[in-house]
């Protein structure tokens, strides 16, 4: 049974149709991703199935008490507290209920012989453990961990937090809520690989339904089983991840193209049948061809070759307009008959290696790297060779992009030595796009590579990444994020270059011209470093993974794809946990009796930890009954001072409690 069903969904802004007569459902357990370009009313379609948006035609029907979860993508998040008290408040009646279980005991020791009261705090118990009473506060803390918060942050005020950590908050309280439905728009934005690998397990292993939009072609792959395409056309379904749809939508539009090739064959076979009678004894038998071949291709140019085919010709002859062509007319309708084409318009992206350079492009010994003196990582040895890709990955904050401000010359190494090869030509494209000038329009700025491009070849080449008319004329501090990446994609085209130097090149780009960039960057007959949260991308063109380790700061250096250092990552995490189990069984008295005092201590670590679970859920209950007293009208400005005060000592009282239960857990899993 479909949770959601939309019938002839059609939104407007002004006079453009963004989108038309959209049918489609979405059923139990069903995860679907959707894509297309930028601008073609993905988020708009998202925000009217969660009834954000309630101007559009068409109906919706949701299942009987379906509760939606909706991400934007950013999230306007307006809370006066911490942000743990903010996903707990998703659990204001476990909560209620807790304090209602603990009055009753409070009674039921002053009054030990009530059978009645015993009774009824035994039936909320029950109540109470089956809502996820004792499981709730753990669940809190793994999700928030999960998506990248630190245990520290757990008691930081909501309102002192960026946009990007807001959004992150509200995703986590949406996964708390468990809804029926989740409409997630670009969830991974605000998230590092670490975090985004999480999500990906929380969402495969959930059992409610999902509509995702993301650019993240490596997490689509990962959860979705179905993808729906937006185009101008109109939306198409395909089954399976995306690598499947990739399939499957190759193998549409080859069929598509047979089918029209075949068809227009018929046709033309036809229409020589006529040209080679109208005029001898075969007269009335080629008029009626020709009759019948006019109304076939008026069918064709109304409705296109599929639905024209779809439709039995005689209807389709009914249904279409009756007037006939001349034989020179009918030659010229047929020969300018186009299948119509529902792919995206694509970056005409095009990069060149014209310079060979010198086989070892880059080597690195004893480095560290970091800046105002502070060391991020550092590196022990490392080699980079010609026609080789490396992928730098790290969580943020863990210096990539200072790691290639290093290489560049831009920042000093702090210790070590860093030498790059010879006859090297370097094109550098900066995450910030800082090599854009603001105020330069688009043509100066493509001008600015080399000054002898002309006017109308500057025009050429931005057309040919999307930009089109006066879009040519616009200043660059008016670009979206998306357009200031195209922009230097454009500039870093026409750079004969032999390495590239890429800092999260596919920021803000659609799946469309993710894909370009990807087949471009495959075919590049030369070196190229890459930092990028693209999973999808690092595992199609890396040959080796450099990964910073920010907890040991080294970085590590694997040679091979993502996916197999992945691979390689878990094998280690396996070796690691069976030799510990050898050693359980097999190691010398010694070891066992320091295992002991090892498992004493962990226990001795847990206990700890749960008398400070108890002490910070004690109060943050105490924080809660003032905030629920600080709503009455009728309180004495002596009194809400008192609370006021008191409220903000509990806030100070349990940030340490906090950091205690944090190094408490990094020192058992440690």
């Amino acid at each position: 049974m479909p949770v959601v069903t939309l019938n002839n969904i059609s939104k407007y802004f002004g006079n453009v149709n963004l989108f038309k007569d959209l049918s489609f459902g979405v059923d139990q357990g069903h995860r679907i991703g959707i894509v297309g370009p930028n601008g073609i009313g993905k988020s708009s379609l998202l925000k009217i199935i969660a009834k954000v948006d309630e101007e559009f035609s068409g109906d919706i029907f949701y299942a009987r008490n379906t509760v939606i979860g909706y991400l934007p993508q950013e999230a306007d998040v307006n809370y006066a507290g911490n942000l743990y008290q903010f996903c707990e408040s998703v659990f204001s009646e476990l909560i209620l209920m807790e304090e209602d279980l603990l009055q009753r005991q409070s009674r039921l020791e002053i009054d030990p012989g009530n059978e009645e009261l015993l009774r009824s705090i035994g039936d909320l118990q029950h109540r109470f453990e089956h809502l996820g009473g004792y499981t709730y506060a753990t669940k809190i803390k793994q999700i928030l961990t999960g998506i990248g918060f630190s245990f520290n942050e757990f008691a930081q005020d909501l309102r002192t937090f960026s946009g990007g950590q807001k959004t992150r908050a509200f995703l986590a309280k949406l996964l708390l809520v468990d809804p029926d439905i989740l409409l997630l728009d670009e969830p991974t934005n605000h998230l590092d690989m670490e975090a985004v690998r999480w999500l990906e397990g929380y969402i495969s292993s959930w059992r409610g339904s999902a509509l995702i939009i993301s650019h993240d072609r490596y997490f689509l792959n990962k959860i979705v089983n179905s993808i729906l395409e937006m185009t101008s056309a109109g939306i198409e379904f395909y089954s399976g991840n995306y690598e499947q749809y990739l399939n499957l939508r190759q193998e549409r539009w080859n069929r598509r193209q047979e089918v029209f090739n075949r068809e227009i064959a018929r046709l033309t076979k036809e229409l020589d049948y006529i040209k080679k009678n109208i005029s001898g004894q075969n007269f009335i038998q080629a008029k009626g061809k020709l009759k019948r071949l006019s109304r076939q291709v008026q069918a064709i140019e109304q409705v296109g070759i599929e639905a024209a085919l779809n439709t039995k010709w005689s209807q389709m002859e009914i249904d279409t307009a009756t007037s006939v062509f001349g034989v020179e007319e009918a030659e010229k309708r047929l020969s300018g008959l186009r299948l119509p084409d529902s792919r995206p318009p694509v970056l005409h992206l095009n990069i060149r290696s014209v310079y060979r350079s010198g086989e070892i492009i880059l080597r690195v010994n004893h480095c560290s790297i970091g800046r105002d003196g502070k060391i991020l990582f550092s590196i022990p040895e490392l080699e980079l060779m010609r026609k080789e890709c490396a992928a730098l990955i790290g969580p943020n904050g863990s210096g990539k992009s200072t790691f290639l401000k290093t290489i560049l010359e831009k920042l000093p190494v702090l210790s070590g030595e860093i030498t790059l090869g010879a006859s090297l030509k370097i094109g550098y494209f900066a995450q910030a796009h800082e090599d854009l000038n603001p105020e330069l329009n688009l043509i100066q700025e493509i001008q600015s590579v080399s000054s002898s491009i002309l006017d109308h070849e500057a025009r050429n080449i931005l057309g040919k990444f999307l930009f089109s008319g006066d879009d040519a004329y616009k200043k660059v501090k008016v670009l979206s994020g998306g357009e200031r990446g195209r922009l230097a994609l454009a500039k870093l085209s026409l750079q004969q270059t032999n390495l590239l130097i890429l800092d999260e090149p596919t920021n803000h780009l659609d799946i469309p011209s993710q894909e370009v960039l990807e087949q471009v960057l495959e075919r590049f007959d030369g070196t190229i470093l890459l930092v990028s949260h693209d999973r999808y991308l690092i595992d199609a063109i890396a040959t080796q993974i450099w990964n910073i380790d920010p907890i040991n700061k080294q970085l590590e250096l694997y040679k091979g794809t993502y996916t197999q250092y992945q691979d390689w990552k878990e094998s280690q995490k396996q070796l690691l946990n069976q030799q510990n189990t050898e050693d359980n069984s097999n190691s010398p008295e010694i070891h066992k009796k320091a295992r002991r005092i090892k498992t004493n201590s962990d226990r001795e670590r847990q206990r700890s930890i749960q008398a400070l679970e108890q002490n910070i859920l004690y109060l943050e209950h105490e924080k809660s009954q003032i905030t629920t007293e600080l709503n009455d009208s009728n309180l004495d400005p002596d009194r809400i001072i008192a609370l006021t005060n008191r409220f903000y000592e509990l806030n100070n009282l349990i940030a340490p409690l906090f950091e205690q239960w944090s190094e408490l857990a990094e020192e058992i899993k440690d």
